[in-house]
This record gives C-alpha cells, structure tokens and sequence, in this order.
C-alpha cells in the first residue's frame, strides 16, 4: 500500500496571516477598550475614528514589515550565494572538504561519500545550491515573497481590527454596551483563530485557541485599566 506524504507546506503564507490577524484582533481590540475606559459615554466617535486609524496605520506598518523582512531574506541570500560562489573557485580544497563534512556527519564513510562529493562537485551552480542548503541551511526564496508578505499581513490586520471595532460602529450611541459585545466578539475570534492555527501547527486545538485568547485578552486589560487610571 502506497503511503501518501501529507505535509503542510505553506508555512510561509499562514506565518504571514497569524502575524496580521493576530495583531489585527489584539491592537485595536486594545485601543477600543483603552479608549471606552477613558471616555466612557461620548466616546463612539472617537473611538471609531480611533480604530480605523490604527487599523489603517496598523496595517500599513505590519505590510512593510513583512515587506522589509521577506526582502532582507531575499538579499541575504543573494549575499551568501555569490560568496559560496567566489569561494568555490577561489578555494575550491577547502569546500570540498565542507561537503565531505556534510556527508560525514550523516554517517557515511569515505568510500561510500567519493563518487557522490566529486558529482555535486562537478558543477558549480550544483556544488553552490548543495552548499547554500546543507551548509548554511538557506532555502532560496521566492522572488514574489515581498509583495505577497506584505499584501497578506496587511489584509489580516484589516480583517482581524475590524471584527472588534464591529460593535461601536452598530452601537455607537451606548460605547458601554458596545465593549462588552466587542469582548465577547473578539475573544471567540481569537479562540477560533488560535484553534485554526493550532489546528495547521499541529497543536491541540483548545491550547492553541486559549493561548490566543489569553494574549488578546490581556493586552484589552491592561489598556482598560491603564486608561481607567489616568481618566
């Protein structure tokens, strides 16, 4: 019977969209909160003017982010690639013996490793690709990464901050009541949205769906009270 292999493999997009929906949840649900403490009866356009601007600064910021970080891998490697490059014709001795340690340190000996090494070693894009991921550990990244890093935070951060603001915009006029709707709303979105990752990291789901609500929620509590106190 054939074994069908059954990994998760877009790693990269769902990392992207736990770092913008679970800042997108948290952060405005934070400052609606923050705000609803501070001002209490006359705050529902204040604190839905609030939150759509951190929403949009929020967002703007963490898609640069992700922007940034994903073109920070992309350079990075280009840097060791031409490095592994130089070195293979400058030294090329000595990086032999690194792919010979390679080998090594899987287990095998010298005469099992000899026609393998002098293969990979036969062609230089070979040689340098079997360098850049067995030595360095270094997967080379995908061209688009920084557009779609960015784009995908950035609309998680919008979808995530609207689901708390949700309830100050159909209850403007009573902020009180709006808050508390807001807390039930955004504590079942984080529960669920910690569960879903949980459910592609391979955590037990209740964990990963309290963990997130843990952090949300005490993110909300101590800008609640913060607020409370200084008003």
């Amino acid at each position: 019977m054939q074994h069908a292999e059954q990994h998760f493999t877009a790693t990269a997009a769902v990392r992207d969209i736990v770092i913008g929906m679970s800042d997108g949840l948290t952060v405005p649900f934070a400052l609606a909160a923050g705000l609803t403490g501070a001002v209490a009866a006359t705050a529902g356009r204040i604190i839905i003017t609030a939150g759509f601007a951190e929403i949009a600064a929020g967002s703007i910021a963490m898609g640069l982010g992700g922007y940034l970080a994903a073109k920070t891998d992309t350079e990075h490697y280009a840097s060791e690639q031409k490095r592994e490059y130089l070195e293979c014709e400058e030294i090329p001795d000595q990086e032999k013996l690194e792919v010979v340690k390679v080998f090594r340190d899987y287990g095998l000996n010298d005469q099992q490793m000899g026609s393998v090494v002098d293969t990979i070693c036969a062609n230089k894009d070979r040689w340098v690709d079997f360098m850049m991921r067995f030595e360095l550990g270094l997967e080379e990244p995908d061209p688009a990464r920084a557009g779609r890093s960015a784009a995908t935070i950035a609309a998680s951060y919008i979808v995530g901050g609207l689901i708390p603001l949700a309830p100050y915009i159909a209850m403007r006029n009573d902020v009180i009541h709006a808050l508390w709707v807001s807390v039930a709303v955004t504590l079942l979105a984080l529960f669920s949205f910690g569960a879903l990752k949980a459910h592609y990291t391979g955590v037990k789901l209740w964990r990963g769906g309290l963990q997130t609500v843990f952090v949300g929620g005490l993110a909300a509590a101590v800008a609640f009270f913060i607020a409370r106190l200084i008003s």
